[in-house]
């Protein structure tokens, strides 16, 4: 294989591996808008291409703060069974679509329980949805693999609650967990008795750090409550200097700490200021563990076809660079490792060979 630009048909083509997308900010359009009428809940519009249209505006604030507001419409479709059910199994074929054959939803169950729904039977609901989702896709011939992380609100009270779930439904389709929410002010090792839970009980877990805040965000993700992968984490190019890497940075390169990566929606909350100057760029040629991810695809109005499209239009990406970071996912994914070696070895560089 030649190290060669591509073109966006081919990339549609290629395998995709997603590890950071949240259920609440990938809905259609048109579904918030037809689940928004039958709850009753008013949007800023009922047409469909205007309101995916003011989603990308409100969300391109450079405010994190602001970017998180958005979700209030999407979650106010998403508390009923139904509305869970339709949301989760259109997500997983909004992703075969996509050509994405493995990918690790996350969203905050306590944020669906303002219906007559507990959290546990938002967890049981979701999953219900997913696999019809996988198999509808299954059946289509666009197979995809999509596992859940339970994600806790770190700036309220329900964390170990959401963590003790991720335990009880490990063997049925959770497969990690996620702390979220404002990370500014909000420090991770506030709960660590939960990641102590999960640590005790082999839950795998990411922590969302250095986005809204720095270096000691990811120290504290990293070496305090053990994170295995970073959210984010685009921050850590500040304990780099000249291509020389601290302390901290040389950490989680060479233990393989993989950064869950969101360009467009860095762009958006002001933690990037272009794809071109990306870090996350440079931080693969340093040899760190970059995976590519969307974050929030209705938000940010992507998909990873567009995420990798506009890193190889903008910032001179190859094929072989599309494969690392596809590679680098499944390397960090949350599943046993024979399935993500099956995956990368059946899959994924069957499908990059050109």
């Amino acid at each position: 294989m030649t190290a060669t630009r591509v073109d966006a048909e081919l990339i549609r083509r290629l395998p995709k591996a997603v590890l950071h997308d949240h259920l609440d900010g990938g809905l259609r359009p048109a579904t918030v808008v037809e689940l928004a009428a039958e709850v009753g809940h008013t949007l800023p519009t009922t047409d469909p291409d205007e309101l995916a249209a003011w989603y990308f505006e409100a969300a391109n604030s450079g405010d994190l703060v602001r970017y998180i507001a958005t979700f209030e419409h999407t979650l106010a479709v998403m508390q009923t069974r139904e509305g869970l059910l339709r949301t989760a199994e259109e997500y997983v074929l909004d992703l075969a679509a996509d050509g994405v054959v493995y990918g690790e939803v996350r969203y905050a169950p306590e944020l669906n329980t303002n219906g007559e729904l507990t959290m546990a039977e938002v967890v049981e609901t979701v999953q219900e949805g997913l696999a019809a989702g996988m198999a509808k896709a299954a059946a289509a011939g666009t197979p995809v693999r999509v596992g859940t992380l339970l994600c806790g609100m770190r700036m309220f009270d329900r964390v170990r609650e959401a963590a003790d779930l991720a335990v009880a439904f490990r063997d049925a389709g959770v497969v990690g967990f996620d702390i979220a929410g404002a990370e500014d002010g909000f420090p991770a090792a506030d709960h660590r008795d939960a990641f102590e839970h999960l640590r005790r009980e082999n839950v795998p877990f990411t922590i969302h750090a250095g986005e809204a805040h720095g270096l000691p965000s990811i120290h504290q993700a990293v070496q305090v409550c053990g994170a295995q992968r970073l959210g984010h984490g685009v921050r850590i190019t500040e304990d780099i200097v000249d291509g020389k890497l601290g302390r901290l940075a040389g950490w989680v390169r060479d233990r393989r700490i993989a950064l869950e990566m969101c360009p467009t929606s860095n762009l958006q909350t002001g933690a990037a200021t272009s794809i071109a100057e990306h870090p996350i760029t440079a931080l693969k040629d340093l040899g760190f563990r970059v995976t590519l991810n969307t974050d929030n695809r209705l938000v940010s109005g992507t998909t990873m076809t567009r995420e990798m499209s506009l890193l190889v239009e903008d910032a001179g990406w190859t094929v072989e660079d599309l494969r690392t970071v596809t590679v680098n996912a499944l390397k960090s994914a949350f599943i046993p490792f024979d399935e993500r070696r099956a995956f990368i070895e059946d899959v994924v560089l069957p499908g990059y060979a050109l």
